[in-house]
């Protein structure tokens, strides 16, 4: 606005012998103001063009997930738009009316495949894995030094973790030999126990193997706020 008045009060005083008149200058805020909403338009245009580009589907799983009966559907699709191909999940539950609804999207719980914190290099993954066994949802990670699979069910309207088992070993050399710990932690989150048991593939005898504790996370963790960070917290 300062900038208007300025030239306002800078064209007046240097073209007052040529009798510009207000309307003059009005016709040309006009024409600025039209270019202003031009760009803003534009710019618009492109980020609603560049706002999602997940088209190539890398993972597709069907069961039912609600208990209704009905086929249910989990897909993954990866952004190849994006130099970092980030990966979106979602979750449709099948409908009275026989159709499906979205109820879960998100872009948080895969890593992307080339991570900017990485400068685009690869992030050493493959992409999870998804299955439907009995209802449940059972997402299956890599991590490093093994993997982990979350157990997801639908219950008071959301998709609540209620089971992690981790499997994690202590090689440090790039291969496995009959000095490396295995270390199995299975995790359940409805009533809080969290047991981890060491193991080796010698016949050593392991003294203090099996620990346990309770750990009470409330409320549970909803599938769509999960991050695939979230991994190193379990």
């Amino acid at each position: 606005m300062l900038t208007l008045s300025y030239s306002w009060h800078y064209f007046w005083c240097t073209n007052k012998n040529q009798h510009i008149f207000p309307h003059a200058m009005k016709n040309i805020f006009i024409h600025f103001a039209i270019f202003l909403i031009s760009i803003q338009i534009n710019v618009f245009g492109q980020n609603m063009k560049t706002k999602d580009n997940f088209n190539y589907l890398v993972r597709e799983e069907t069961g039912d997930l609600n208990a209704d009966g009905k086929t249910d559907s989990v897909t993954v699709y990866m952004d190849t738009i994006d130099k970092t191909y980030p990966l979106r999940l979602q979750i449709f539950l099948s409908q009275p009316n026989g159709k499906t609804a979205l109820v879960v999207s998100s872009t948080q719980i895969i890593e992307p495949q080339y991570p900017a914190e990485k400068h685009g290099e690869y992030n050493g993954y493959q992409i999870p894995d998804f299955r439907i066994e009995n209802g449940y949802l059972l997402m299956w990670s890599e991590i490093k030094g093994g993997n982990i699979t979350y157990k997801f069910k639908y219950q008071n309207g959301n998709f609540e973790l209620v089971n992690i088992d981790k499997l994690t070993n202590n090689a440090t050399k790039g291969y496995i030999d009959e000095n490396t710990l295995f270390t199995e932690t299975k995790f359940d989150l409805v009533t809080g126990l969290r047991i981890e048991t060491d193991e080796t593939n010698s016949d050593k005898i392991l003294q203090n193997n099996t620990r346990k504790k309770t750990v009470l996370i409330r409320p549970l963790p909803k599938i769509q706020d999960l991050k695939f960070s979230d991994k190193d917290r379990y």
